[in-house]
């Protein structure tokens, strides 16, 4: 009985939080808190290109530009440079110069890579090791040397860099350099300062110089990716220590960097930790965005140095449903939506206006939704027979199929209305798109009552009777038209979407056939150009038509020239304005050549021109700052955290619900009583016969 009575008292007197992921220590930190799903393979900016690892990368590391926080459309400004730089053309246009001074005083992280000592370990010593950070720690100031350095390394025999042909081309002495690097074979350290790079160079401690081969106004853009991050020599001096490789004490594994934070805990089956980087020079949070950012609370810090938070947490969040959880109990500060939780967080007007539900508005959630610079697309091949090539048979044909799949029931369906049905291959936000009527694809749409409506299936119908099809059927043979998409399988899922795409071909009378595999065997596929029609999409790297529009570039071939025109469409007058398009500046001629090339890709139809998709995000109350920029990831050190605000609504969402445990230790003292009392006789017979 005194048991059950402690037990209550303990519970009515509980007011902790019990079901907390994280460590005692960390509450009321200020800690923002984040999750990652899939593990990063590469954190070495040599090598890394992909989302997943620049969301840490770009925390660490610095390029010499990177791109407005607040403004659009995307503009670039100065990050470690002083300006952005301007190109000089010499030697009557056939070379371009950018000389980049780079800002004083900017010192690395605390490192043991800057510790001499650290440099010539015994290899006992290093097995000893669990984290590198064990080690005494230096640090150095930024030079012009480790961009030089860092350029070289783009053509490091034992690394491969994803951007090194693209380079070589431009890059004045980057081919040459590459191929006398594969000729290095021995083992260790390879001192790259020891091999001069003809078109890099060092003029002084602060600044360099890179050289280009004719003209490439895109280059700038290069400038702001981790590609082009400083990596000190000593770094990787350190790193190339026998044993060391064992460890996962790589750069890869182990970035070191300038920026706001550093990784101090890399665990990427778990958790990785950024930390705020003590040797920062601090930055000041932009005083100026686009319309409406002073109006959402984006210019309330306008000025005050960043970063604003001490450290970043990820957990890996493998599932959805767990993720989602903690989000709604206040142990994630943002959060993606999923579809399966999208009619719980999002609710769609009839006007196509998305907001929060009640349930979240309730909690102070808020919601912010983007338009990405990516398009994804259905791909016809052109070196296929029967769906490729120019003749008016094949483009009709191509251009019946893109009216039958019905892209806004797409997205409705599959994407809870997260996008925007393409009209071109250019994505919004980038010069050259157009917006209204000017804007629409004539080829698929019709303008009607100020907006565009998708053709009907009887102009698809008698576009395909036109190409020699009625009714899906060759009209000579009578032989049924069968068609092949190859895409990757992952998983149970496919099926509604395989058996969605089939129903689009069959308002035509053509059969579709699903040829799905793994990623690898696809690729495989789409090299050696063995495919009919297939699903792809493409994430822009800069904000530049050009980046787009290449995509369709014949001598960009896939199957051909291993370039990235998967579909490897090629057009004599498309790819002559291309030539003259791609190295103009944005101006009212350059405007008239893309539209001139879109006007052509439409009548072609390589592609289906699938959707431009919207990013959907959610943010708690005590989270500001929040704004999606598609171009840049480097984004913790704009975000705030309200801690004590933090505190007080996780407490409130997550208070234990004692009253049933006590009701059933009530009953069961209850229930007690009788035996007890029962007990208490016998004890007191026993006694008096005694």
């Amino acid at each position: 009985m005194r048991i059950a009575l402690i037990a209550l008292a303990f519970l009515a007197a509980c007011g902790e939080v019990w079901n907390d992921p994280y460590p005692a220590s960390e509450r009321g930190q200020n800690i923002y808190y984040a999750s990652f799903a899939e593990r990063p393979k590469h954190l070495d900016p040599v090598q890394s290109y992909t989302e997943d690892e620049a969301i840490f990368t770009q925390q660490v590391y610095e390029p010499l530009l990177q791109y407005h926080y607040l403004k659009r459309p995307y503009e670039l400004i100065p990050l470690t440079a002083v300006e952005v730089p301007k190109p000089k053309v010499i030697d009557g246009g056939k070379l371009t110069v950018y000389e980049i001074r780079i800002k004083p005083g900017i010192r690395y992280q605390p490192h043991p890579a800057f510790v001499e000592e650290n440099l010539a370990l015994d290899r006992r010593d290093i097995d000893k090791l669990k984290s590198p950070y064990e080690l005494a720690l230096g640090t150095r100031e930024l030079t012009a040397d480790d961009y030089v350095y860092q350029v070289k390394r783009l053509a490091h025999p034992r690394l491969h860099s994803p951007i090194l042909g693209l380079m070589s081309e431009y890059i004045v002495g980057l081919d040459r350099f590459a191929k006398s690097m594969r000729q290095q074979k021995a083992e260790g350290w390879l001192d790259l300062r020891q091999f001069p790079l003809e078109g890099v160079e060092r003029v002084d401690a602060h600044t360099l110089r890179i050289t280009l081969k004719g003209s490439y106004p895109q280059f700038v853009y290069w400038l702001a990716m981790p590609f082009f991050s400083p990596v000190p020599w000593e770094a990787e001096k350190f790193f190339a220590q026998p044993g060391m490789a064992e460890k996962n004490f790589t750069l890869d594994w182990w970035p070191v960097g300038t920026a706001a934070y550093m990784l101090t805990e890399n665990n990427p089956n778990s958790r990785m930790v950024l930390e705020r980087n003590p040797n920062f020079r601090g930055e000041p949070y932009p005083s100026e965005g686009e319309p409406g950012d002073r109006a959402a609370g984006l210019l309330a810090d306008a000025g005050k140095t960043m970063p604003f938070v001490d450290k970043v947490v990820f957990s890996r969040e493998k599932e959805s449903i767990p993720y989602w959880n903690k989000f709604l109990q206040g142990y994630y500060d943002s959060s993606g939506i999923g579809s399966d939780q999208f009619d719980q967080a999002v609710r769609v007007s009839i006007e196509g206006d998305a907001a929060v539900t009640p349930e979240m508005e309730e909690k102070g959630i808020r919601l912010s939704t983007s338009v990405e610079t990516s398009i994804g697309y259905l791909a016809f091949n052109w070196e296929d027979p029967l769906v490729g090539g120019g003749s008016e048979r094949s483009r009709k044909l191509r251009q019946a199929i893109s009216i039958a799949i019905d892209v806004e029931e797409q997205i409705s369906i599959f994407a809870n209305g997260r996008g925007i049905p393409a009209q071109g291959p250019i994505a919004p936000g980038i010069f050259g798109y157009r917006e209204g009527r000017e804007g629409i694809n004539p080829v698929v749409y019709d303008w009607v009552d100020g907006k565009p409506v998708r053709k009907s299936v009887e102009a698809a119908r008698k576009l395909l009777a036109e190409a020699g099809y009625p009714s899906g059927r060759e009209a000579k043979t009578g032989r049924p038209l069968v068609l092949y998409l190859d895409t990757v399988a992952r998983g149970p899922g496919d099926k509604s979407a395989f058996d969605w795409y089939r129903r689009q071909f069959e308002k035509l009378g053509v059969q579709l056939e699903i040829r799905a595999t793994d990623w690898n065997r696809f690729q495989e596929k789409i090299r050696k150009g063995s495919t009919q029609l297939f699903r792809l999409g493409w994430n822009a790297d800069y904000p530049d038509p050009e980046n787009f529009l290449f995509l369709l570039y014949g001598p960009q071939s896939r199957a051909k020239s291993q370039g990235e025109n998967t579909a490897n469409y090629s057009n004599r007058e498309y790819d002559a304005l291309f030539e003259r398009m791609k190295n103009m500046e944005n101006s009212p001629e350059r405007q008239r050549i893309i539209d001139r090339m879109v006007e052509i890709v439409r009548e072609d139809a390589p592609w289906v021109w699938g959707l431009y998709p919207k990013k959907y995000s959610l943010r708690h109350s005590w989270l500001s700052n929040d704004k999606p920029n598609a171009m840049a990831r480097n984004n913790m050190k704009y975000q705030r955290i309200d801690v004590a605000r933090r505190e007080a609504l996780r407490a409130q969402w997550n208070r234990p619900v004692v009253w049933p445990a006590a009701l059933l230790l009530l009953v069961l003292a209850v229930s007690a009583i009788p035996a007890w009392a029962s007990y208490r006789r016998k004890e007191r017979m026993a006694a008096r016969a005694a």
